[in-house]
């Protein structure tokens, strides 16, 4: 049995790479999917309704509903206009998956402002924009007696969570996207809505763009193996499985999804704490500052080692 027949699914950015995967696997499941692409380039730039609609007609053709959306999910009218075609084409709404992304990379001495903000803008802009939408509607349907599980899936990154090199504006809008995924929880949990984050790692023109050139371009190439690990679709059960009612209970928590690994991150938390009577020292904290990395274990999730890796298998 599918598990998501009769709802309603929004995907941002669902044209290519990622997004595409998972407007296909919430088809699969029975969802109605509504695919969102301006259809610009991986930095933002220029527009195209082309992947979108290809999309729309896939889902179409394998026996699902589907429709097209061009709309700049920036733009405050442009997210309403998503949500209201959503209503429009199939009654309701029960799923958003906000994925919409670009890339503008430089070292923060040398990056131009404008493309720092622009990055800061698609991200956090365009996950806000359409979850205020969604909320709304789904405020209101709350209040009308009309009640059920709800599902926003935020797109955050592995490089927001752990920080890379040259992506200060992107780590920063990754990483605000944690914190907004645990302050929307909070604010729509009273309308059955499930709030959570997937940081994927994947081969998609973002992430092979940004490791083309470093020691690190080989994990995202083509594999030869049975399995292609970096194989955009493999982040879309994930996804999906927290869109459904078997993780109805799973709110404000933040994911890395590679191949066929899950990993789930631990929030900001209090770790090690040094503690006097009266006011420190700069000798004092000196000489006591290695209590507080006591529990910096040898996981590399737990502290400023590098750029985060998974397990090997």
């Amino acid at each position: 049995m599918a598990h998501l027949e009769g709802r309603v699914a929004i995907v941002t950015g669902g044209g290519r790479g990622i997004g595409r995967g998972e407007a296909l696997a919430l088809a699969d499941q029975g969802a109605k999917v509504v695919v969102n692409d301006l259809g610009g380039a991986w930095d933002g730039k220029g527009a195209d309704q082309r992947p979108a609609a290809a999309v729309a007609e896939e889902i179409v053709a394998q026996g699902g509903e589907a429709v097209a959306n061009f709309d700049d999910v920036t733009n405050p009218d442009g997210a309403d206009r998503l949500v209201g075609q959503t209503i429009e084409a199939f009654g309701r709404l029960d799923i958003l998956v906000n994925n919409a992304g670009i890339l503008r990379d430089g070292m923060v001495f040398s990056i131009d402002p404008q493309d720092w903000s622009n990055v800061i803008n698609m991200h956090l802009m365009g996950h806000f924009l359409p979850t205020r939408a969604a909320s709304r509607h789904w405020r209101a349907e709350t209040k009308a007696g009309n009640t059920g599980h709800r599902a926003i899936i935020n797109t955050t990154s592995e490089s927001g969570l752990f920080g890379n090199a040259g992506q200060s504006n992107y780590d920063a809008a990754k990483m605000g996207i944690v914190a907004f995924t645990v302050a929307v929880a909070r604010e729509t949990a009273k309308y059955g809505v499930t709030v959570n984050a997937v940081a994927p790692r994947a081969r998609t023109r973002l992430t092979t763009t940004t490791f083309e050139n470093s020691d690190r371009a080989g994990e995202f190439a083509t594999g030869e193996r049975p399995f292609d690990a970096m194989d955009p679709d493999n982040i879309a059960p994930f996804v999906t499985f927290l869109a459904t009612d078997l993780a109805a209970d799973i709110t404000a928590q933040t994911f890395i999804v590679c191949g066929g690994a899950v990993a789930h991150v631990k929030l900001p938390q209090v770790s090690d704490i040094v503690f006097k009577h009266g006011k420190w020292t700069i000798d004092e904290l000196a000489e006591r500052r290695e209590e507080l990395f006591k529990n910096l274990g040898p996981d590399v999730y737990e502290g400023p080692r590098g750029y985060a890796r998974l397990p090997k298998q």
